[in-house]
């Protein structure tokens, strides 16, 4: 599986972008109407899994860099790991960054206020960052 940022369509409100893909390739969003669900725990799950497993690939790949005799072979497999995390990581920001609650026009003075429709700024009950 490999993450084309290009080739994924905006994210609408509501939709979540998953850490996997159909069969054919092409990216899986889930609605949640803001209430936690099992299939978006399990995907908070791997997206946890991801970003442990780039930090390993980071330290092998650093590891690689820093030894002179490294051969070919490992330069490319520790490229090709860090390829595929670097992937999942920007997949995993861009589907965060969807969720995130966006600014009002009005918002000059670096507020950071909520723009969900409802005309209230406070955080709503159940509209966390991870469902």
């Amino acid at each position: 599986m490999s993450y084309d940022r290009d080739s994924v369509p905006l994210v609408t409100p509501g939709l979540r972008l998953l850490p996997w893909e159909t069969d054919s390739g092409k990216p899986c969003f889930l609605s949640t109407h803001g209430a936690p669900a099992l299939l978006a725990r399990i995907a908070d799950e791997i997206e946890a899994d991801q970003l442990c497993d780039g930090a390993h690939v980071l330290k092998g790949a650093q590891a690689v860099l820093d030894d002179q005799k490294s051969g070919e072979y490992a330069v490319r497999h520790a490229l090709r790991a860090a390829t595929q995390c670097l992937g999942d990581v920007l997949r995993i920001a861009d589907s965060r960054g969807a969720r995130l609650p966006r600014l009002t026009g009005n918002d000059h003075d670096g507020d950071r206020d909520r723009d969900d429709g409802t005309g209230d700024d406070e955080p709503q009950v159940g509209a966390g960052a991870f469902g």
